[in-house]
């Protein structure tokens, strides 16, 4: 079963984000809470985690791409 990274809600000044870096490559594994993504906003950057241990099937943002909150970045399994 394949648990999306989802990118979570930035509060209500920001609704978008870029896609920094991925610091996991596809078909690496990954523990719970292991930052796996890294974006940015004109304010922060931010470590997204993984929500769960597996491996990453699928980055499906590409760096430098803009996410909203909600989106799926990727695919653990």
């Amino acid at each position: 079963m394949q648990t999306p990274i989802v990118m979570p809600s930035l509060g209500n000044e920001a609704t978008e984000a870029q896609l920094e870096e991925w610091l996991i490559a596809e078909g690496e594994t990954v523990d719970v809470g292991q930052p796996v993504v890294l974006v940015t906003t004109p304010k922060v950057s931010m470590e997204l985690e993984a929500p769960v241990a597996g491996t990453l099937t699928k980055q499906v943002v590409a760096i430098d791409e803009l996410i909203e909150e909600g989106q799926t970045l990727g695919l653990i399994e």
